[in-house]
């Protein structure tokens, strides 16, 4: 049979899978697994059917995260995939907390760039003391001064700490599954799973939002990548970033680049409908690899980082914003406003 007779079959597959969706139903295992194995030729139907749940939840509306490093590397963690950590001689800025104005020229530059959520992030196994009176005070400052959300990404956290947070204003807290529990040893052994998933209760319990999602490319396999989506699923988790690897020099897993576009475009497809009302973001790596098919990525996820990520350049904000305002989408800073992406100077 040929391409074009075979195209009305992939049609009624993957759409068949959206309209579930759209009634309320969910995916199994095994149509993940078909998502993540299907054909080329199948690839633009698998994104079609994916916008329609995309649309359904959040129409032609792009939401935008500003990330702020805060405290850069010396970390005793020993994360494969991080720059940061303890095993990694990548050559990265190493510094302790930022200052509060520079945190606060940061949140003024993220809202310049149209952002609504500033995430502050620090690398660390978990916060000091210090650190969480420091993230607690410069909160309310942040919100007050510049009408943003915020996303703290402080590493693992206590039930007492994530009540603090809650109760300084934080919106939400990330803190990445990264990939199955089966997998997580192979790239980290100083933390566990089990670990990472008492942090998001902890933080659930507290009343916070959850962002939590992972890295494609480590190594792992599809049913790695299917076990984290639906534990994203079961977790109710309402916002998931979504990393392509970014295997830098001087990291244990430096050389591996083991995803090609196409396959981030199915990753995204697939956390879209294993997890159809979340916000799913495309995350780290997204420039290296999804090239120039970054803007297909957006009809599955809804919401990007603008500008720079943890230690490794982003792609231009204007580049951003002129691949937004191109697709017919708007930039959203809330539910009630949406805006045109900025014009280019």
């Amino acid at each position: 049979m040929s391409v074009a007779q075979e195209a009305p079959v992939h049609v009624t597959r993957w759409h068949a899978m959206a309209s579930r969706l759209l009634s309320g139903g969910t995916i199994d295992r095994d149509e993940a697994r078909a998502i993540l194995e299907s054909t080329d030729v199948e690839l633009l139907d698998v994104l079609a059917a994916a916008w329609r749940v995309r649309h359904h939840h959040f129409g032609n509306t792009v939401q935008l995260f500003f990330l702020m490093n805060a405290k850069s590397g010396l970390c005793p963690e020993d994360c494969g995939y991080c720059s940061q950590s303890k095993v990694s001689d990548a050559e990265i800025p190493r510094y302790n907390l930022l200052s509060a104005p520079k945190l606060l020229e940061a949140a003024k530059l993220a809202a310049e760039r149209q952002s609504k959520t500033f995430c502050i992030v620090i690398s660390a196994r978990g916060p000091s003391e210090r650190e969480i009176d420091f993230v607690c005070k410069i909160v309310p400052e942040i919100k007050q001064q510049y009408d943003l959300n915020i996303c703290a990404c402080l590493g693992l956290l206590t039930p007492e700490q994530a009540q603090r947070l809650a109760a300084a204003g934080v919106d939400k807290v990330n803190h990445n599954l990264n990939t199955s529990e089966r997998f997580y040893g192979e790239v980290c052994s100083t933390h566990t799973y089990g670990d990472r998933i008492a942090t998001l209760a902890a933080c659930r319990a507290a009343g916070l939002q959850l962002c939590s999602g992972g890295i494609m490319g480590m190594g792992e396999t599809h049913d790695d990548l299917i076990d984290m989506g639906l534990e994203l699923r079961s977790l109710g988790v309402e916002s998931i970033p979504l990393n392509f690897l970014n295997a830098i020099d001087g990291t244990p897993l430096e050389g591996n680049n083991r995803v090609s576009p196409r396959d981030c475009l199915r990753g995204l497809a697939m956390m879209r409908m294993l997890n159809p009302a979340a916000e799913i973001r495309i995350a780290g790596g997204r420039e290296l690899h999804l090239g120039a098919l970054q803007p297909l990525g957006l009809y599955a996820a809804n919401s990007m980082f603008v500008g720079d990520y943890l230690t490794t350049k982003g792609q231009l904000p204007e580049a951003d914003y002129k691949m937004i305002a191109e697709m017919g989408f708007v930039i959203t800073r809330g539910a009630e406003s949406a805006e045109p992406a900025p014009a280019l100077a």
